[in-house]
């Protein structure tokens, strides 16, 4: 990671993304693999890509980032809020266009607790009148 770079993190769920951008070609590497190769799904690529395409550097920034925690989906939504806090670093004029898509607000939904006395959070036992 060297060389003049921006670093931002994100969260979502119980994911979080380190994320460095840099000036570059656009190369998006996830946990040192392509972007696809890690994220096999396209609408996950898209959702990524979200950031760059608003703030038009699809192809101006080299993206490295490290993710950990959760599933494929929140880490990729984790990687847009780090990718997105980078950009506005960058440009803070990316900033109302970003608030106005929602690229700057964390998710704040969170698995809830397992209750005792149940099975689950808000599963109950099966009710027995006999």
């Amino acid at each position: 990671m060297k060389g003049e770079c921006n670093y931002a993190t994100g969260r979502r769920k119980s994911a979080i993304a380190k994320v460095w951008l840099r000036p570059g070609t656009g190369r998006v590497r996830v946990n040192k693999l392509d972007m696809m190769g890690y994220f096999n799904r396209e609408t996950l690529k898209m959702i990524i890509e979200q950031p760059l395409v608003l703030a038009g550097g699809l192809d101006k920034y080299d993206v490295d980032a490290k993710v950990l925690g959760g599933g494929k989906s929140a880490q990729a939504g984790a990687m847009r809020l780090g990718m997105s806090r980078a950009l506005v670093e960058i440009d803070p004029e990316l900033r109302s266009v970003f608030r106005k898509n929602g690229l700057l607000t964390r998710d704040p939904r969170e698995k809830e607790r397992k209750k005792y006395g149940q099975p689950g959070a808000r599963k109950k036992f099966q009710y027995s009148k006999r």
